[in-house]
């Protein structure tokens, strides 16, 4: 009789526990959120002079060390003659460029050239001890490595802005009315992106961008904007990909919508934006438009 009684006592704990799990399983979905890194390791481009007076101009154990990572102690050409104490934190960034300096697309080096220069990301540092002329800092937080001429700046919290409520992606988004504008560039000179890719953005500010909002991003059939070797209407005259009666431009048909993106960080003449739905690739070169 005992273990009768156990068992089904047992049978009525896992069938709640199952009844419990279901419905949390369809319940609404968490809204998914930009973590710290993402936001913090970026990258901008700025048209704007960054201050450069502060530097990182060495560390500990610098007979062999190049670079500095989480953890490490570092110096910076900062003391109590210039008001620095304990405590105090930086943002640590550099000028970036790309070092193969292929363009992927026609307008890729000029629109770029406009929107400024690119900066990375390199991470955070809090001093630890102040001398008259220098401080030693510690490394608190790494997006990659810190090197010798890399900028301080004083550190400023950057919004995390909240995502959309989930809901179908509509692939056949009409026209929005608003600023157009492409895919630059990206984070470590990317030319290709996908979901949580940072991406370059020439809207800004002055174009009437702030953080939060969101860009979607879409593309013509049959642009030649690309630098790599072309036919124009290869989709009409090359073997194996059929033919139509007409041939057809790129103004003559509908856009493909691949994705959108929301803005993390926005400076004057361009935005980083973090794609947060791409239904394939997305490519330097792509559009985009203010949702």
């Amino acid at each position: 009789m005992r273990v009768r009684i156990a068992v089904l006592s047992l049978s009525v704990f896992l069938g709640a526990a199952a009844s419990f799990a279901q419905n949390t399983r369809q319940g609404a979905p968490a809204i998914p959120q930009l973590d710290y890194s993402t936001v913090n390791c970026s990258g901008f481009v700025s048209d704007q002079r960054v201050p450069d007076e502060i530097r990182l101009v060495s560390g500990e154990q610098s007979n062999y060390k190049i670079t500095f990572m989480h953890g490490d102690y570092v110096h910076i050409n900062r003391g109590q003659d210039k008001g620095v104490r304990v405590g105090d934190r930086f943002s640590v960034v550099r000028p970036d460029r790309d070092p193969t300096d292929v363009p992927w697309f026609k307008w890729q080096a000029k629109l770029l050239r406009a929107m400024g220069t690119p900066y990375l990301d390199a991470g955070q540092v809090q001093v630890v001890n102040v001398l008259p002329k220098v401080s030693v800092a510690q490394v608190i937080f790494s997006c990659g490595y810190m090197q010798r001429g890399d900028i301080l700046q004083p550190y400023q919290e950057r919004a995390v802005p909240p995502f959309k409520e989930p809901a179908a992606f509509d692939h056949f988004a009409p026209v929005s009315g608003k600023p157009v504008a492409m895919v630059v560039g990206g984070k470590d000179y990317g030319q290709v992106f996908g979901k949580l890719s940072a991406v370059y953005v020439n809207l800004g500010v002055n174009q009437g961008v702030k953080v939060g909002d969101y860009f979607r991003l879409f593309r013509y059939q049959g642009s030649m904007a690309e630098t790599v070797p072309q036919n124009k209407g290869y989709q009409y005259s090359m073997y194996g990909f059929g033919s139509a009666p007409v041939h057809y431009e790129w103004n003559d048909l509908p856009r493909e919508v691949l994705g959108e993106g929301i803005v993390i960080n926005v400076n004057r003449n361009s935005s980083t934006m973090v794609i947060t739905f791409s239904s394939i690739e997305v490519y330097a070169g792509d559009y985009v438009e203010i949702e």
